[in-house]
């Protein structure tokens, strides 16, 4: 029984120091995050100062998605013998430039994919790469400024595919007007005189127009985060079915160093775009009688910071 009684004691103080040692654990493990969290503070503060200091800022982070696969006699899909890809890559970059007085903004966002679906049993196909999504788009926006937040300001946009069809169309938007940049990573654009210089050999359905530009960006660093959007309006004076709009996020997380996880979507309404798609299939398909789908697009892949 004493034997008995022993074990049972030696069972009871060995069950309360490990729930002793668990609770100091967890409690330690609270108090080191409280503190990492503290330090990521005042990192991002430290990296916000260094952000409102005038002068060059340069950056970009970019996307790559891929996946390959080749089925030999896999007879329960129909096509049993195919090699199939899909590859493709985004890039967004910077150069601004921040004095007293004015500011000069550059960027651009490059978006190109590849696709193939081989079928080894019809010889008529195509075995190579062929490509998908085709976006490019450069901006540059200078602007005077007349307060801490405003300023009197000029953009230049253009906007096209390289891969298939380059500046076919092509969009060129020159404009001026009033910039507000509430903080370091919002930018948006008020030009309530812009000019939208549209360039297509076909003349029918593109059409240069004047209207309102307005512009949205917001780009920041938080962390192992990289984050943009980018909101670009032109709406026409001449007709709403000359207006236009694109949206492009971007997302990137850093695991290790500087690669990650990048996941990248766009959105685009265009109405010109709709119709001259819908003209090479339909020679009746007029801006009367062909709907303006919401356009789409995105990636997912690893993702590297410069």
């Amino acid at each position: 029984m004493k034997k008995i009684a022993l074990l049972i004691a030696f069972l009871m103080a060995s069950i309360t120091v490990n729930a002793q040692t668990v609770e100091e654990l967890k409690a330690s493990k609270a108090a080191k995050k409280d503190s990492v969290a503290a330090i990521q503070g005042r990192i991002s503060a430290i990296q916000a100062k260094l952000d409102a200091i005038p002068g060059w800022k340069y950056g970009a982070f970019g996307t790559i998605g891929f996946s390959l696969s080749g089925f030999n006699n896999w007879y329960a899909q129909g096509t049993p013998n195919v090699n199939s890809g899909n590859i493709g890559f985004t890039v967004n970059g910077f150069a601004n430039l921040k004095r007293e007085k004015f500011f000069w903004r550059n960027a651009a966002n490059v978006n190109l994919t590849w696709v193939k679906f081989d079928d080894k049993d019809d010889p008529t196909d195509d075995d190579g790469f062929r490509e998908a999504t085709d976006v490019f788009n450069i901006t540059s926006l200078y602007g005077r400024n007349i307060s801490k937040t405003w300023a009197v300001s000029g953009l230049a946009e253009y906007r096209t595919t390289i891969l298939n069809n380059f500046n076919d169309p092509g969009y060129l938007d020159l404009g001026v007007g009033m910039t507000w940049t509430p903080i370091n990573d919002l930018v948006v654009v008020i030009h309530p005189l812009n000019y939208n210089f549209v360039f297509s050999d076909n003349d029918v359905v593109f059409e240069s127009s004047l209207g309102a530009k307005i512009v949205a960006d917001y780009t920041r660093k938080i962390g192992n985060i990289n984050f943009k959007s980018n909101l670009s309006m032109f709406q026409s004076y001449n007709n709403s079915d000359l207006s236009n709009w694109t949206w492009i996020n971007s997302f990137g997380y850093t695991l290790w160093k500087k690669i990650g996880v990048g996941f990248d979507f766009g959105l685009r309404s265009n109405k010109q775009e709709a119709v001259n798609f819908a003209l090479a299939t339909d020679p009746s398909a007029n801006f009367d009688n062909v709907d303006n789908d919401l356009q789409s697009y995105w990636l997912l892949g690893l993702n590297y910071a410069f």
